[in-house]
């Protein structure tokens, strides 16, 4: 089982959902309809592919049952979709999570322009970290979700192992996430320098 694919992904959070709350009525899409870009050129360093991303990213939530409380967990160039696709996003969403986010097109979890919780995890050897957070002329995806100043609330990535890692049973983050989606996100583990990530949730 690889879980640095989509599926995989999806079946470890899944997993790991009904380990956290057995008696939760839960389902997990994996969803990868955009495009991501290859190497770091111009479509990298851009917006252009997230945009066409979170078109269809809010089409797929509008078609959800209207009573579902939705949950996105967003890795890599989705998050950046998922920042993008923010703003206007259906009321059903309730929290948006990223992880190894190269940025979400915001300089601050205010300017995304949704009541959705913001929540942000990076392992400390993930490469993206490396990735310049900034924007300029269109360039760049904006500050690094998981800095002091952006507002996100951070969250342990303890056991994640690089880039791909965060879903592998066993890690911190994974447990975090099925947390977040079956609405006992007051039990998350804060990273270590956000020890407040859980403050005001019951």
């Amino acid at each position: 089982q690889s879980y640095t694919a989509p599926a995989g992904m999806a079946t470890a959070l899944y997993e790991a959902e009904r380990r956290t709350r057995p008696a939760a009525k839960t389902a997990v899409i994996a969803w990868a309809d955009y495009t991501s870009p290859s190497g770091l050129g111009m479509d990298a360093a851009t917006g252009k592919l997230a945009a066409e991303g979170a078109l269809r990213l809010r089409a797929m939530v509008r078609g959800l049952p209207n009573d579902a409380r939705v949950a996105l967990f967003c890795h890599s160039y989705g998050s950046v979709v998922c920042g993008v696709a923010a703003r206007d996003l259906s009321a059903k969403v309730s929290d948006i999570a990223v992880a190894g986010s190269p940025g979400m097109r915001a300089d601050r979890a205010a300017d995304l322009g949704t009541a959705a919780r913001i929540w942000a995890t990076r392992d400390g050897d993930d490469w993206i970290r490396d990735v310049p957070h900034m924007e300029w002329g269109g360039l760049g995806h904006g500050a690094d979700p998981v800095s002091g100043g952006f507002g996100a609330r951070v969250l342990s990535a303890a056991g994640a192992v690089g880039h791909p890692g965060y879903f592998r049973p066993g890690t911190t983050s994974l447990e975090n996430f099925a947390r977040i989606g079956v609405g006992a996100a007051a039990s998350v583990q804060c990273a270590s320098h956000n020890t407040s990530c859980a403050a005001d949730l019951s």
